[in-house]
């Protein structure tokens, strides 16, 4: 028997924590709002402008996902700290 998944990906904000393993120090990037394709999430860029409350309400994602926690390694000095002597 075959089974399919459909994986719903609504809008998510992406948080990017930078850690330089140079000096230890971490940078946080600003959240990046990732869009969705949906018609039925209220945040997609493809949700119609005339869907209104309370159909919209009812009917549609009112929220986002949780956020995408994205904290990368980095092999040198920060920014600030590659600039030090």
């Amino acid at each position: 028997m075959i089974q399919s998944h459909i994986l719903i990906i609504m809008c998510y904000w992406r948080r990017v924590h930078n850690f330089y393993k140079g000096c230890g120090h971490t940078i946080n990037l600003p959240d990046e709002e990732i869009k969705c394709d949906l018609r039925n999430c209220k945040f997609s860029p493809k949700h119609p402008p005339t869907c209104m409350p309370p159909q919209c309400s009812t009917m549609c994602w009112q929220y986002r996902q949780y956020p995408q926690q994205y904290g990368p390694h980095i092999d040198k000095k920060c920014p600030k700290c590659s600039g030090c002597p």
